[in-house]
């Protein structure tokens, strides 16, 4: 777990006050503790996406819609890593069940 500090250490475009600002959000959620705030690991992935979509000029207004979405397509490929271990682990070759380029044009 990572403290307040170092998450500021190592992402030089971010302030305390915007941090704070992007919890009240709820785009990133530390553990909080008598000691204080805490981030895993993918807490710091997830500011350090949230400050490159600033740098794309994502607004705030469309910031936890996008959040959102990649969160869903984030989920979604761990459900299919599961779905084609599974497949492998039954025998069954997940390419075999992919559609060829031809299918996938009709």
């Amino acid at each position: 777990m990572i403290t307040v500090a170092a998450v500021l250490a190592r992402l030089p475009g971010l302030d305390e006050q915007r941090l704070r600002v992007w919890i009240a959000e709820d785009w990133v959620r530390p553990i909080q503790t008598g000691d204080g705030l805490f981030f895993a690991e993918i807490d710091v992935a997830r500011l350090n996406l949230i400050l490159e979509l600033h740098e794309l000029e994502v607004g705030a207004g469309a910031m936890p819609v996008v959040l959102s979405l990649l969160d869903r397509v984030h989920h979604q490929r761990r459900q299919m890593a599961r779905v084609v271990d599974a497949l492998r682990n039954a025998g069954v070759d997940p390419a075999q069940l992919m559609p060829d380029d031809a299918e996938l044009e009709r």
